[in-house]
């Protein structure tokens, strides 16, 4: 079995990707790896001396966790000759040698574009991040992200409820879940698309290993939206990847004043397309990719206002204003302005910040 000779070369200490695709260029295959004597892989001047002594020593009992995962209805372990090995992914210049998939391979090799951010998002960015992931899988693509709390969450629920195909790309073992609040969302996506990792078996939720499974999420798409973020992030490091990959990347903007909408503008000014809807997507992506698309907006219905509510709303913007700042603008009472406040906030029209102020969303 081919499989457990790609498990164990990938097992073997000081021995990354890159080297990973050194020896397989060298040797053929991990198997030759293994069968080839001492001195030929010496001679190679491709393995360390910890290397060199692990590949003489090496037993299958080490990747015996991967082997028995992979019996397990709808798991599957894609080396990167396998058939099903996505296409996308493979074209980019380090593609992890193997994939661990559970659910459907075959949604791995659709058209897909990534949607991430935050993982403390505002309501709002909650909000564009699963209607674009909802009305995007709508029109057939497959929507692709990491599972973490916030941006990511809302995206793959977006696609899930459109009863559309997504993809978790995730940074533990596939028989963890991480966060493990969103074990029912995996298995959602186990279900009606996807989980994929390059992590063995066993893997626990290591920091490293988030920046390092960014590159499976951005090679796996078309294009990269970026919903909120900050300039330091993970979801920055999977939009440098996008650009690095030669993929398409999709910044939504917001207020100047908003900390979650910097990484959007930095983006923004580096060359990332400015996002306010759909057709800002549609348009970047392959013609006849999708088949004749009729131009979507975003819209959100709204509850009807009385006209003390409407004085408000109009009255907001998408810059904070506070209580006072407010009842200066309507001439209304502090009373009448923290109810009607109350009102929009729970129609999810305003958002209160941090600093006791409410912003727009809408």
């Amino acid at each position: 079995m081919d499989l457990i000779y790609w498990l164990l070369l990938l097992k073997a200490p000081n021995l990354g990707v890159k080297t990973f695709y050194k020896a397989l260029r060298h040797f053929e295959s991990p198997k030759q790896v293994f069968t080839s004597n001492h001195t030929e892989r010496v001679n190679s001047g491709l393995f360390r001396k910890q290397t060199l002594e692990y590949l003489t020593t090496a037993d299958i009992s080490s990747v015996q966790a991967d082997i028995d995962w992979v019996k397990a209805d709808d798991c599957h372990i894609l080396t990167l000759i396998d058939k099903d090995y996505p296409p996308q992914l493979k074209a980019i210049t380090d593609p992890p040698p193997i994939l661990y998939v559970r659910g459907n391979v075959k949604c791995l090799s659709a058209p897909q574009l990534a949607i991430v951010g935050s993982r403390n998002p505002s309501t709002g960015g909650k909000q564009n991040a699963y209607e674009f992931s909802n009305r995007l899988a709508k029109l057939g693509l497959v929507v692709t992200s990491g599972m973490a709390s916030g941006i990511d969450a809302q995206a793959h629920i977006g696609a899930l409820e459109a009863q559309a195909n997504t993809i978790a790309v995730c940074g533990t073992g596939l028989d963890r879940i991480y966060p493990a609040k969103h074990k029912s969302l995996a298995h959602q996506i186990s279900m009606q698309g996807a989980l994929v990792s390059e992590f063995f078996i066993g893997t626990a939720p290591v920091a490293s290993n988030f920046p390092r499974r960014n590159r499976i999420i951005s090679g796996l798409s078309l294009g990269t939206l970026v919903v909120e973020a900050s300039i330091k992030s993970g979801t920055m490091i999977t939009a440098r990847l996008a650009a690095e990959q030669g993929k398409e990347v999709f910044a939504i903007p917001s207020s100047i004043h908003n900390p979650l909408a910097e990484g959007c503008h930095e983006l923004i000014k580096q060359g990332a397309k400015l996002t306010s809807d759909i057709d800002d997507i549609i348009n970047e992506l392959p013609q006849g990719l999708l088949g004749d698309i009729s131009p979507v907006k975003i819209d959100r219905p709204t509850k009807e206002l009385d006209k003390t509510g409407l004085n408000v709303l109009k009255c907001l913007s998408y810059e904070a204003l506070t209580v006072d700042q407010l009842v200066e603008k309507t001439k209304l009472s502090p009373q009448v302005v923290t109810q009607e406040l109350l009102l929009l906030e729970l129609d999810n029209q305003i958002e209160k910040t941090s600093s006791q102020g409410y912003i727009l969303i809408k």
